[in-house]
């Protein structure tokens, strides 16, 4: 359909000159004409920048606030741009004024497309713009003289062509007549057109009498059929020679010739030939370009004499696809002969497509849905045929595609999700490739950035972990630092971490341990006792900052490790409330390797900590008696001597493993005696007093004369009675002592060991009517009991112990 321009400024002021031209301008000022379906106005060429060229908003069915939503605009492909698109009235303006014969040259009608992109959403439009030709160019020849030498002998009828031409106005402001002054021996000839050429010839109509007139002075006139007309004129001098009655003849009317525009300078291209009747000087032709521009001649050579055509240019099928020169072939007497060399320049692929980017959305959600619009190109190839037909790819390993739309242009799409995790950017290669052979192609790399949204959440790299700190540690002291990552980017990827405390570990969890919020580092709140706390277990948080926020747990298992700050207890023997040690009582008789007492003794610690061994410090007892240095045991090392003293008294320690090690003592006193009477009798004799001992030296003194005396008979008397005692007993395997092994405790800890000395206990009988002592260590879990074969007597004598032994592992752990 036909849309009409609607002007609101009134039309520029033109020179004085030009007042016709106004005339002209006016006609196209309300009317422009959309074709197949695109919207087309026309102007007059060369009117002034700022000419209003039509109402785009109202034809294209968009209002005001339409286009600036749509941010409708020009595009620009970096050639001259003629036309600007106000976004305030919806107008097309005039930006450059438009000069139809440079825009165009002769091609008609004239068009000028302008393309326009909308964003949103985005949409291409076409609009065609028709530059209308005025009569602004008077018709030009191209010589301002020319000059013919005719021979005399020449016939009436003969006719010579004359310069042609040239106006770069179209239709009826284009040359429309030649005119000739007129004369007695010269017509113009009829036009003779080829093609959409009109070459004028001039005509003979009366015989030359060089003797009459040797020189002819014509004008040429040509005009054009523009409102005023428009003329140009061609001063003609014709020199009529002598007596040459024959002119050259060429072999061809036309040479046409096909070259390749890669075709090198100096290549012969052809080769003309013209022969003449005549003989002699007459006979002799000279070749030469005949009314020919010199941007022609700049490309081609002619040899005068061979008719050999070089090329001394290089040729371009995309500035110039044909060229026709017009040679002539002159012999010495001035007779001429002309025809028509047509060069035909072949198109080769010599120019790589030309990509064009109008549009990009950067950066792109990775939730875009699939079939997004990130952007929009132009392709363009300055070949023809199929040297300009293009294929536009991309890369197969992306997640995009490409979609055609008309003249050339693409849009890029997504062709699936995106995921910026995998990839934070793409650098899309868009390679355009012609057709030609060899193909051209060429690659313009575009940049798209992925922007991120929260779908990670943060992620531990254990699933749980297991820390380890010292007790006793001070406050503050860091445990642990819980590491979460994010795949995310940004405010997606920060984490703060927090402690999950139940309703149950709210009291106390609370004062144990804190956690930074920003790095993750757990940190004590207190000092830790391993006899106390052995292992605490804590839920970290780690929660990103995105919308909406994602969080992962983890466990950390906090283990205390124990530190050697316990001393060994000495269970047994105990100190007694009035500050005496602990007395054992053993016989004389005792086998070596017999079993006094044990020392038990435990240590909160664990590990070798709480590993213990028992040492003797302090003896008295001249080697009779060892201690077991794993299970405290104590036993005679040797048979007890008539000499052994009966009051033994030293000091145990128990030492645990650790560093430093810290132990603890106990005294122990061991009384020797043959029966269980004589040795109550002899532990209960009281020492004497100091002031009693220098009493007795006193006495001892007087009395050691008797005493000497008796002393030998003493001595005698006493071996008699060891001998005979010796002789009533009885070997120690026949007796009634009974040791048993005590087996090792299964008891852990202080509360363990404490169970099993309950168990464990000696059970001693006593014999009147023997001097031995029968001894039983029973292991059995009951209370001492006394052996039903003893008389009252016997178990009236009995003594009956407050201790327990306690087992060979000290340790607060099973080992």
């Amino acid at each position: 359909m036909r849309r009409s321009n609607t002007p609101e400024m009134e039309l520029p002021a033109v020179h004085n000159h030009r007042h016709l031209k106004q005339l002209v301008l006016f006609c196209f000022l309300m009317t422009s004409i959309a074709v197949q379906g695109q919207i087309r106005y026309s102007i007059p060429e060369e009117t002034e920048k700022g000419y209003f060229v039509g109402n785009l908003a109202e034809d294209l069915g968009l209002s005001i606030k339409e286009l600036s939503e749509r941010g409708l605009r020009v595009v620009s492909r970096g050639k001259t741009s003629y036309f600007a698109f106000s976004l305030s009235n919806g107008y097309l303006y005039l930006n450059e004024e438009a000069d139809r014969e440079q825009i165009c040259a002769q091609i008609s009608p004239c068009l000028l497309q302008v393309e326009f992109i909308s964003q949103n959403p985005v949409a291409l439009y076409k609009v065609e713009v028709e530059i209308q030709d005025i009569n602004d160019n008077a018709p030009t020849f191209p010589e301002v003289e020319l000059l013919l030498e005719i021979s005399e002998i020449s016939a009436p009828g003969a006719h010579w062509s004359l310069l042609k031409a040239s106006d770069p106005d179209i239709g009826v402001n284009s040359i429309q007549k030649y005119t000739l002054q007129q004369n007695t021996y010269f017509k113009l000839g009829a036009i003779n057109e080829a093609g959409d050429e009109a070459e004028p010839e001039l005509v003979l109509e009366k015989t030359l009498d060089r003797e009459k007139m040797a020189t002819h002075h014509l004008v040429l006139t040509a005009a054009d059929g523009g409102t005023p007309a428009r003329s140009g004129t061609l001063q003609i001098r014709v020199l009529v020679l002598d007596i040459n009655d024959n002119a050259p003849v060429f072999s061809h009317s036309v040479y046409k010739v096909n070259v390749m525009e890669d075709v090198s300078e100096g290549t012969m291209l052809t080769t003309v030939t013209a022969s003449d009747s005549d003989e002699g000087s007459n006979a002799e032709v000279v070749y030469s370009f005949s009314k020919v521009l010199s941007s022609v001649t700049s490309l081609f050579d002619l040899n005068s004499k061979t008719g050999d055509l070089y090329l001394k240019g290089k040729l371009d099928f995309e500035e110039t696809q044909i060229f026709d020169l017009k040679i002539q072939a002159r012999d010495i007497g001035g007779l001429v002969a002309q025809s028509k060399i047509l060069i035909v320049v072949i198109d080769i692929n010599d120019n790589p497509p030309v990509i064009s980017i109008t549009t990009l959305s950067s950066p792109v959600s990775e939730d875009s849905a699939p079939g997004t619009v990130v952007a929009v190109f132009n392709v363009q190839d300055r070949d023809s045929g199929n040297n300009c037909q293009i294929t536009c790819s991309i890369p197969d390993n992306i997640p995009f595609q490409l979609k055609p739309s008309f003249d050339n242009y693409y849009s890029l799409v997504t062709d699936q999700s995106l995921d910026r995790e995998q990839a934070v950017e793409y650098t899309i290669a868009i390679t355009a490739e012609d057709h030609g052979k060899p193909a051209l192609s060429t690659t313009t790399k575009i940049v798209l950035q992925i922007s991120d949204i929260n779908d990670n959440t943060p992620v531990f790299d254990h699933a749980s972990y297991t820390a380890y700190i010292m007790e006793n540690n001070p406050r503050g002291a860091s445990i642990f630092s819980a590491k979460a990552t994010d795949a995310d980017w940004g405010q997606n990827a920060k984490i703060s971490y927090s402690l999950i405390v139940s309703f149950k570990q709210a009291d106390h969890m609370s004062s144990y341990v804190s956690i930074n919020s920003d790095t993750g580092v757990i940190y004590a709140l207190r000092s830790f006792d391993y006899e106390q706390l052995k292992e605490l277990h804590i839920q970290v948080k780690a929660q990103d900052r995105g919308f909406p926020t994602l969080s992962s747990n983890v466990t950390v298992f906090l283990c205390i490790v124990d530190q050697n700050d316990n001393a060994p207890q000495i269970l047994y023997p105990s100190l007694a409330m009035d500050g005496s040690t602990g007395v054992e009582l053993a016989s004389r008789s005792s086998v070596p390797d017999y079993l006094i007492t044990k020392v038990v003794a435990v240590d909160t610690d664990s590990g070798q900590n709480a590993w213990l061994s028992y040492h003797l410090q302090r003896d008295t007892s001249s080697g009779l008696f060892t201690v077991g240095q794993h299970n405290g045991e104590i036993r005679t090392s040797r048979a007890i001597l008539e000499k052994d003293a009966i009051k033994h008294t030293f000091v145990i320690s128990a030492k645990d493993n650790g560093t430093p090690a810290l132990s603890a003592t106990v005294t122990v006193t061991v009384f020797l005696s043959e029966t269980i009477p004589e040795m109550i009798s002899e532990d209960s004799i009281p020492e004497p007093s100091r002031d009693s001992e220098s009493s007795i030296t006193l006495y001892l003194v007087i009395a050691i004369a008797l005493v000497s005396c008796l002393f030998l008979a003493f001595l005698i008397a006493l071996m008699i009675l060891k001998i005979l005692k010796w002789k009533n007993s009885k070997p120690l395997s026949s007796g009634n002592i009974h040791c048993t092994g005590l087996p090792a405790s299964q008891f852990v800890g202080i509360d363990g060991v404490r169970a099993f000395l309950e168990a464990y206990s000696h059970d001693m009988t006593l014999k009147s009517y023997s001097e031995n002592t029968d001894v039983k260590v029973q292991n059995a879990l009951s209370t001492n009991t006394c052996n039903n074969n003893l008389t009252p007597l016997d178990r009236d004598l009995i003594l009956l112990q407050d201790g327990s032994v306690a087992a060979d592992n000290a340790t607060s752990e099973v080992v």
